[in-house]
């Protein structure tokens, strides 16, 4: 691992650069000069090796990427993905990379865009990438580099085993550089990358480019979190918030006379005093205007809800804050009018457009999920033009979107999982706050948190002093994942891949290194095997000959002449010496060259052997799972048994690699069943819909009364009896099981495949615009699979459907 974060490697950075000519050559095209960390990072690319550089937002980890693009530029066929893990990301850095190459030089796969997808840098996510790998995509060629940005996604409890079924199945040659945030478990994480990739560099700097100062919001005081009075270094929590904390957030109040001490007047300051500490705390326009006043604009508000985010926007314009003058407005508005102006008329009223661009000309917004995509973009533009100046936004903003701060302003430390009002981990905070401060821009970052009854300073030092998070593997095999691997390496070969994911490591670290071992073993037995080959005939079955009778010779020449067994021995020394004599490989020209080679095999087998069987012993819940998978699909008859363990795909089992969605079984046996047969376009979106939607808790089940009607209802129930069927015998093979199918959205999908208007249809689905843009093109995404695998009249519809559904927001929203 290299580190070097400390200002003494001067040194080092200066003999860096004496040995890079292609990083000198990069760095005097930059308008500023490299870190530590990049110098460091980009001497290991030059030098031939993979990186993993960790470190905090806004620190330039990039540059690292982008130094990479530079050397594959300069060899006249390399290319380079970059693949980030949000269609929104990956837009934003399509649009950073063509005003820097030319839209000839860079394309773009999401899913729903493909924009010359044949370029030399061509950005996409990480699932594009996943599937092209298993595809043996002709993309693939002359590959150079892939830049794994927000490489610790692969936490992620939902996606995030596609960043490792990326990292495993590269070709070796690729060389990878992941880019993390300061996780705290990043020599782990690259030593697993070093078991599986080769040389991997690790690259951990925990310097921010621009120093954070941390308060606390206590009414209309900000309170620095940490003590200003030299000792800051050491972490010691301000004496002061210590005080306060200690009085329930109240100043410590003055009962020992002094001024006012007459009768009485000491109780009614008191209370006075008392009642101003517990009237709550600022409202949202006066923190808007404090900070306006302290010159700490622009600020990103983080409110854990989008409700929350909304009625503040809401509550700050109500109270008359503006924060442009009259040449920014102008600027604001022509800007909105040309991202906007493909929006329909009758859509503008059901967006909420006037209220929104009120707030924009004002300098005021939100930013969440439930937005529609092209506002947060327009949104994401202005705020780095430093147009609007202060947004509410929820936690999505922190995953690495290009919106930096001069302040981050956190309303709570705590939020809703889904199930529980929780506290926020050190990453999360660390990610947050990572906003804060603009490199080349500001001198330093604030976070503001603001005081709430029950907080803890001492807590909130510690969440503030933490070196981040651990990174955690989620991977777990899935069908269609399966399906590939044993199409592409045979099942036994499969589990071998399978230890060696970033969740068997670590489990047990050992799995890995001895996984990758058998792995180089079995090249140089194939090899070997290749040597020792004779014309005349199987010559390992004569070198076996040769092996058992000298093992025999050695047991008779050690045991006594007298012992019982040495008749026996003598009749299979016989036996043994005819059947060599007679073997055609006997007689070749070559036969002790070949026994040479056949003893190196031979000895290497038997190491292999004991390899595989401490594998075997060791092997942990990924292989385990994944052998019940291979059950389910063997029952069901995705997969054909062979010889032994062998087994092969059906023909429906070659329908299941292609399909990619989290329910891929329930879908691929809707389609041999043909339960969707009968389904027209507006049904068979509506299915699609029930298959992705995931409703929040509070949405509940919905009435069959509020289900389409038509062949979708008959279709609907078939499909959740088979969903019944296989999630009993999922349990049945110590699976997990899935979620019943969810049907609460797919009345409005259908109303609108039907051709309703998009105000009837939000209606209907008691969502907003951004929640169901987002659906649509997860209902899309289906779709789509479903016109490449499904036969006949099914995937003749779902083009229908596809084509019927990709209208009006959900079209102008989709490279979002």
């Amino acid at each position: 691992m290299t580190d070097l974060q400390s200002p003494a490697d001067r040194y080092t950075a200066a003999r860096l650069r004496a040995q890079t000519p292609k990083l000198e050559a990069f760095r005097r095209g930059l308008r500023f000069d490299l870190d530590s960390f990049q110098l460091a990072a980009g001497a290991s690319l030059e030098a031939g090796n993979s990186v993993l550089v960790a470190a905090p937002t806004g620190a330039g980890k990039t540059v690292v990427a982008e130094f990479a693009i530079f050397l594959a530029m300069q060899q006249p066929t390399a290319k380079v993905f970059y693949t980030a893990p949000m269609k929104a990301l990956s837009n934003q850095k399509f649009q950073e990379l063509v005003a820097e190459y030319g839209a000839d030089q860079v394309g773009l796969l999401t899913g729903d865009t493909n924009v010359n997808a044949g370029a030399r840098i061509v950005v996409m996510t990480t699932e594009v990438l996943r599937n092209m790998l298993y595809a043996d995509s002709d993309l693939l060629s002359n590959l150079a580099f892939v830049i794994m940005d927000e490489v610790h996604y692969l936490a992620d409890r939902f996606r995030g085993a596609v960043w490792e079924e990326v990292i495993i199945h590269l070709p070796q040659s690729v060389r990878m550089v992941s880019l993390s945030a300061t996780v705290s478990n990043a020599e782990e994480f690259g030593d697993w990358l070093q078991a599986v990739r080769g040389d991997t560099d690790v690259i951990v700097s925990e310097e921010r480019p621009v120093p954070l100062d941390q308060h606390v919001l206590v009414k209309s005081k900000m309170l620095d979190l940490f003590d200003s009075s030299g000792l800051a270094a050491t972490h010691r929590v301000n004496p002061e918030l210590v005080r306060l904390a200690q009085s329930g957030g109240r100043p410590v109040l003055d009962r020992s006379g002094g001024r006012g001490r007459g009768r009485g007047s000491s109780r009614d300051r008191f209370h006075h005093q008392r009642a101003a500490a517990e009237s709550g705390r600022m409202d949202r326009a006066e923190i808007v205007r404090l900070l306006e006043g302290k010159h700490l604009l622009p600020a990103i508000f983080f409110i854990f809800s989008r409700v929350g985010c909304d009625q503040a926007v809401r509550q700050v314009l109500r109270a008359g804050v503006r924060l442009t003058d009259t040449a920014e407005r102008d600027e604001i508005r022509q800007l909105v009018d040309e991202r906007c102006r493909t929006l329909l008329d009758e859509d503008l009223a059901v967006l909420g457009y006037w209220e929104w661009l009120d707030g924009l000309e004002r300098g005021v917004a939100a930013h969440h999920a439930g937005m529609l995509p092209a506002f947060k973009e327009v949104v994401e533009e202005l705020f780095q033009k430093k147009l609007v100046k202060a947004v509410f936004a929820t936690e999505t903003l922190a995953l690495g979107i290009n919106m930096p701060a001069r302040t981050v302003v956190l309303d709570k430390l705590e939020k809703f999982n889904g199930e529980a009002r929780v506290p926020i981990t050190p990453g999360e905070y660390t990610q947050l706050t990572g906003r804060a401060g603009r490199r080349g821009i500001d001198v330093e970052g604030h976070a503001v948190i603001q005081w709430q009854q029950g907080l803890d300073p001492q807590a909130v030092a510690s969440l503030a002093s933490r070196r981040t998070y651990p990174l955690n593997s989620s991977f777990k095999p899935t069908y269609n994942m399966a399906v590939n691997l044993i199409d592409q390496f045979g099942r036994e070969h499969t589990r071998e891949v399978l230890e060696s994911s970033f969740a068997q490591f670590q489990a047990d670290r050992a799995v890995v290194d001895l996984a990758r071992r058998v792995r180089a073993q079995q090249s140089s037995l194939d090899g070997y095997a290749a040597s020792m080959t004779c014309h005349l005939g199987d010559f390992a079955e004569y070198t076996g000959i040769r092996r058992r009778l000298s093992d025999l010779e050695r047991e008779n020449a050690a045991a006594d002449s007298h012992a019982r067994g040495r008749d026996r021995r003598q009749k299979e020394l016989a036996a043994l010496r005819t059947r060599m004599r007679a073997h055609p490989c006997h007689s070749c020209p070559d036969r002790e060259a070949h026994a040479r080679w056949a003893q190196r095999w031979w000895k290497l087998t038997r190491e292999t052997e004991a390899l595989t069987s401490q594998i075997t012993a060791r092997t942990g819940a990924v292989a385990r799972i994944f052998d019940r998978v291979t059950d389910v699909l063997l029952g069901f008859g995705y997969l054909v048994p062979g010889e032994g363990r062998a087994v092969t795909l059906s023909e429906s089992g070659r329908i299941l690699r292609r399909i990619y969605a989290d329910r891929d079984l329930l879908v691929a046996e809707s389609l041999r069943r043909g339960l969707w047969n009968s389904l027209d376009a507006p049904s068979l979106a509506a299915m699609a819909c029930a298959l992705v939607f995931e409703p929040r808790r509070e949405e509940g089940m919905t009435d069959e009364r509020f289900l389409p009607k038509g062949p979708f209802r008959p279709a609907l129930d078939a499909t959740q009896i088979l969903w019944s069927q296989l999630d009993d015998l999922e349990r049945d093979h110590k699976l997990p099981g899935s979620n019943p199918l969810a049907a609460g959205l797919s009345l409005a999908m259908w109303k609108w495949a039907r051709g309703d208007s998009l105000g009837l249809v939000l209606e209907e689905a008691e969502m907003a615009a951004g929640d169901f843009v987002r659906w649509t093109k997860q209902t899309i995404d289906l779709l789509d699979q479903l016109s490449v695998v499904a036969d006949g009249q099914v995937g003749r519809t779902a083009r229908v459907a596809m084509d019927s559904i990709r209208r009006g927001i959900v079209a102008y929203s989709s490279v979002a």
